[in-house]
């Protein structure tokens, strides 16, 4: 496979998301961890690990907010509101990623994932992959249900998925042209359903997701250990 490494990265940051599982009534991606944004800490990941410019999508009403995180990245970062569903807001973020090739699509609630996860998915697209997917084994034992009771299953057939993920930027958009009205959990699965091979790179315990009030205590911790 051929090396293009010349080839320009937008990522699309998806911060469109509630807070409401964490108990706050501003959009997850606005809360702070020691001190900065989610979303801004996101953001400043993509740019460390590539990307030449990020497009933020933000909920609607607080698209202004969400640009006042950025004054310092005016020429490299773009607000813009996103969808009802995740790939909504992806799909409108694709219509401003202008001639990028390589697209990255990050979710802001992984706010402390580390640059070198970024430039690792990116270099594998370069390389030739239409879609990669960072992911970390699964650790814990898995079990499934069945009816009344549950079975356990071998989870080292598992592998936990994390974000970026990372596309050539042609093969994303049919992706979404493809997917109508049918809901998607992640854009490799988008892939997948056009018979895009999916490749996998691993990822880095960093790059967890904030769901729960415990996360951001861990991630409050982890980012003050590191300043």
């Amino acid at each position: 496979m051929t090396s293009h490494g010349n080839q320009e990265v937008a990522a699309i940051v998806v911060a469109a998301g509630s807070g409401v599982r964490l108990g706050h009534e501003s959009p997850k991606a606005a809360i702070e961890i020691a001190g900065i944004p989610m979303v801004t800490r996101a953001t400043q990941a993509m740019l460390s690990g590539g990307a030449n410019k990020v497009i933020v999508v933000a909920p609607e009403a607080w698209t202004e907010r969400f640009g006042q995180f950025f004054t310092h990245y005016v020429d490299r970062v773009r607000v813009i509101a996103g969808g009802l569903l995740r790939q909504d807001s992806v799909r409108l973020g694709l219509a401003h990623i202008g001639s990028a090739e390589i697209v990255l699509v990050h979710d802001a609630a992984r706010p402390l994932v580390p640059p070198f996860i970024v430039d690792r998915v990116i270099e594998a697209v370069r390389e030739g992959a239409p879609a990669v997917i960072p992911v970390i084994p699964q650790v814990d034992s898995l079990r499934r249900i069945r009816r009344s009771w549950t079975v356990a299953v071998d989870r080292s057939t598992f592998l936990r998925v994390q974000t970026p993920q990372g596309f050539d930027a042609q093969i994303l958009r049919q992706a979404h042209a493809h997917a109508g009205d049918k809901e998607y959990t992640d854009d490799a699965t988008m892939c997948e359903a056009i018979d895009v091979p999916v490749m996998t790179v691993p990822g880095d315990s960093l790059a967890f997701k904030i769901t729960e009030p415990m996360d951001l205590v861990l991630a409050e911790v982890i980012a003050r250990g590191e300043a």
